[in-house]
């Protein structure tokens, strides 16, 4: 019996996608957190520092893909759960944030270790540019079909 390896394409790509983030979404919602929320903190977090609305909601929607309005009614969210602080300077994280991050990043860091456990760093590199180009292929198609409507 022989098997060919599936060559890379936009269906398992998803399919690679919606397995890892079905793990995320597992730790996340031990947390009370959706995959759109973590995302949005996580753009808080990473930031040099405090952001105004509309550079993260316009980070959030160039990164998901997703409508501006949902990124604000996310943003909402964190703000009312004070994993977020909305302040003169901006939109900041809050401790509680920062550490909502960094337990779903300990609780899913084993998870990704055995994900990703055995795969030579070559086809990760291979795989990883590969996806690069995706991305950005897709971005300007993306960009062609919304400059069209």
């Amino acid at each position: 019996m022989t098997t060919t390896t599936p060559l890379a394409d936009a269906r398992l790509i998803g399919l690679a996608h919606y397995a890892g983030r079905a793990v995320l979404e597992h730790v996340l919602a031990r947390h009370g957190a959706t995959f759109q929320q973590q995302i949005t903190l996580r753009a808080a977090v990473t930031a040099d520092g405090p952001l105004d609305l509309d550079t993260l909601v316009a980070g959030v929607v160039a990164a998901l893909k997703v409508d501006a309005e949902s990124v604000r009614a996310t943003v909402g969210e964190l703000l009312d759960r004070e994993l977020l602080a909305a302040g003169e300077e901006g939109i900041r994280p809050t401790d509680a944030g920062r550490e909502l991050l960094a337990t779903v990043g300990a609780e899913t860091a084993p998870f990704s270790a055995r994900i990703y456990a055995g795969i030579p760093t070559e086809d990760l590199a291979a795989a990883g540019r590969v996806l690069t180009l995706v991305i950005e292929r897709a971005g300007a198609e993306l960009a062609a079909l919304t400059t069209q409507a």
